[in-house]
């Protein structure tokens, strides 16, 4: 039911008529696979209005606000400018609607609305659809009064120039072919005649419950190639100096028919010249467009990580000089957090991490915004705590852990990715959710968003005590992946089959993370002031009597094995599960193992040595040009942090993945020493690590109360703290 809005959800009439589908289910119940129309994918809608305005209204233009949302996706245009795209995805049950301010695209007399929808028609991690619902809804006010809504007078048309292609990624996105010859060209502006179009069909009665979007809209800007080379008649290269997420785009005027092959990509082939489009990620970023006759802008729709270019069309109908990208992310303002160093190779890693969290950050976090550009819970332990760091601003974070806990509907034990229609499950990452909780609660002090959340955590622990053994260990997770780390190759011989479903058997890192979860919730608890019998020392002695190997002073990857694999040993000592005879043996473990991990347990790894003040051994870790470390990434050439710690060390490296951004939490709070340590950064710790080779560095990050700003030169200090706050040195 549509409540509190005057307008009406339309939609193209081939979907009004058709059944909603429920995409939701555990990810190991049997379900039988849904048939989609394939003549309803791919969908691109076109849908506009007029209006007037009177220049009564004129002094009212700064009150002028637009309510809208679409399903799947919308960009939005007033009077033949681009205004913004949305919303951030989720399902039905909490659909997310922006709220614009559009006084600076009114004007006097005729104004036009036009809005072009995106319906994808896919399962995957990107949007939430397939399922049939499709369309949109706005509603605009100046001055309080509506003056637009969508109604039957509404009118739209099928985009018939964008063709449906192949599928790439793991069923993300369709290659865009663009056919100029099939455009409306003009249908943004005022003067264009939609009489040809049809009326739009309206939805009384519809499954939306509709929020305010709890973030901004993405920021959206045109970015300039850094070279350009002509590499003979219609043969282009182009270079943007670092990888970024958006569209590239260009100018053409040719003879109708003729085509533009368009080719993307984040790295080079082996000759250094060629754009690597069919790319190691499993994505194929190449488009065509063909021209219309006259005057042609290619627009592609939906969005890519890219680097390079590569163009081939006719020589007269390309302009150079129209070569740009539009780049999106969420909104991050690069001063909100600065460094540098004396050490050259730190501010490389720091960049291609901070560039990794920019260009990740979409309307969600994304693993990756290429192969499949999903939010991870796993992941947004390192990527939330990294962006908070880097804007200043707590609103993505605090929405992400949100659409986890509602993802509880599903299962109380959380689902692995959200939002989207891909339905999966890791238990390693929902045992993770309260501890990002925690984590938020320390920058924010949000202590009435954390009432509202601890009951899912309660729930989440419920869902994960009925695999309780009998002894207060987990055994036997069967519903959830365990998935320990990934790649696979990178778990350092962990010492137990991980099969899905999960066999038989008691393992280590499961548990560990169960201890680590029971050990947040219980201090969610506290802050709360929520009554509870603690379990924890019981579970603790538990967890040493079947996993650790006094012999060794290690623990085992699982129950009757002998293998001490570098995971089974990072969590415990997190954790404080370790006793403390073990302590220096695992250190030494890390120190001569070193990075033996994926990129996203590193986060782990540093965090765990951090606990015990091993500040040295941290920062020779992530300065490290090991094999396994972001010197590496530095050395292959990268500009955002990847997906694993080579292009070569998974067989489909994305290389854009804010997964491995754990530089900048251990950089900031362990090395420079900055760190709430009360929350919503009332009370601020400084307490410095600063390793003997630098000379100088200088920090600048923004936080609630204000600038924090440190700068060190051989030894001596500068510190500029916000005045209200007391800092504990």
């Amino acid at each position: 039911m549509i409540e509190h809005w005057q307008a009406c959800w339309i939609t193209d009439s081939s979907f009004a008529v058709l059944d909603k589908l429920d995409l939701f289910y555990k990810e190991m119940e049997a379900v039988k696979a849904e048939t989609h129309r394939e003549d309803l994918q791919h969908h691109h809608w076109l849908v506009r209005s007029t209006f007037e305005l009177e220049h009564d209204d004129l002094g009212l233009f700064n009150e002028a606000y637009l309510d809208i949302t679409a399903d799947d996706y919308y960009k939005l245009y007033l009077n033949g400018r681009f205004v913004a795209q949305g919303p951030a995805q989720n399902d039905s049950g909490h659909y997310y609607y922006n709220r614009l301010e559009v006084g600076s695209f009114l004007q006097p007399g005729t104004n036009v609305i036009a809005v072009h929808v995106y319906y994808q028609g896919l399962i995957n991690r990107a949007y939430n659809s397939g399922d049939y619902r499709q369309g949109m809804i706005a509603e605009m006010t100046v001055g309080g009064r509506v003056l637009l809504k969508t109604d039957e007078t509404w009118r739209a048309k099928r985009a018939e120039d964008y063709v449906k292609g192949d599928i790439f990624g793991y069923s993300t996105q369709f290659v865009e072919h663009i056919d100029a010859r099939k455009s409306d060209k003009g249908w943004r502006e005022p003067s264009f005649n939609d009489s040809a179009w049809l009326p739009v069909q309206t939805c009384d009665q519809t499954d939306y419950s509709f929020v305010k979007q709890p973030t901004p809209v993405l920021s959206v800007y045109e970015k300039n190639p850094l070279a350009v080379e002509r590499r003979a008649a219609g043969h282009y290269w182009i270079d943007f100096g670092e990888e970024i997420t958006g569209q590239f785009t260009l100018q053409a005027e040719g003879e109708a028919g003729e085509e533009v092959e368009i080719r993307c990509g984040e790295e080079l082939e082996a000759d250094g010249q060629t754009v690597k489009y069919q790319m190691r990620c499993n994505c194929t970023y190449q488009d065509r467009w063909t021209l219309s006759g006259g005057h042609d802008v290619f627009e592609a729709y939906d969005y890519k990580g890219f680097r390079y270019v590569e163009l081939l069309g006719p020589e007269e109908a390309i302009r150079p000089d129209s070569f740009k990208a539009i780049v999106r992310h969420y909104p991050l303002e690069d001063d909100s957090c600065r460094f540098e160093s004396s050490d050259e190779l730190m501010n490389q890693i720091f960049q291609i991490c901070k560039n990794g969290v920019k260009y990740g950050s979409q309307e969600n976090f994304v693993d990756c915004p290429t192969r499949e550009k999903g939010q991870y819970l796993g992941d947004n332990t390192v990527i939330g705590h990294a962006h908070m760091l880097l804007s200043g601003d707590l609103r993505l974070y605090r929405k992400s852990i949100e659409q986890f806990a509602l993802s509880s509907f599903t299962c109380p034990g959380l689902m692995a990715v959200v939002p989207g229609h891909f339905m999966q499950e890791i238990a390693d990452f929902s045992l993770q959710w309260p501890l990002q909780l925690l984590e938020y609660y320390r920058y924010s002090g949000d202590l009435a968003f954390v009432r509202e959340m601890v009951p899912y955590a309660e729930k989440l622990l419920d869902h994960f005590q009925a695999y309780d053994r009998g002894d207060g260990l987990l055994h036997e997770i069967a519903d959830k992946w365990n998935l320990v780390d990934w790649p696979k190759e990178l778990r350092d011989g962990y010492d137990f089959e991980l099969t899905k479903p999960i066999g038989t058997g008691c393992h280590n890192v499961v548990n560990a993370f169960y201890l680590g979860c029971i050990q947040a919730v219980n201090e969610l608890r506290d802050i709360v002031d929520f009554s509870y019998e603690n379990h924890l020392p019981r579970l603790k002695k538990r967890f040493i009597e079947v996993f650790y190997d006094p012999s060794r002073r290690l623990f085992t990857d699982a129950e009757g094995s002998s293998h001490h694999a570098l995971h089974s040993n990072t969590l415990p000592l997190l954790f404080d599960l370790a006793p403390n005879e073990s302590i220096p043996t695992i250190v030494n473990q890390i120190r001569e193992k070193r990075l033996s991990c994926g990129v996203y347990f590193s986060y782990f790894v540093l965090k765990a040595l951090a606990r015990i003040g091993e500040h040295a051994l941290i920062y020779e870790l992530l300065s490290s040009q090991d094999e396994h470390s972001w010197g590496n990434m530095v050395k292959e050439g990268a500009t955002t942090c990847f997906e694993a710690w080579g292009k070569d060390q998974k067989w489909n490296t994305s290389l854009c993945h804010p997964w491995a951004s754990a530089p900048i939490p251990l950089l900031i709070e362990e090395i420079i020493g900055l760190k709430p340590s009360k929350p919503g950064w009332e009370e601020i710790a400084f307490s410095p690590n600063i390793p003997a080779q630098w000379e100088y560095f200088t920090l600048q990050v923004r936080v609630r109360s204000g600038w924090i700003k440190l700068t060190y030169d051989h030894g001596k200090w500068e510190t500029d703290f916000p005045e209200e706050v007391r800092v504990i040195r």
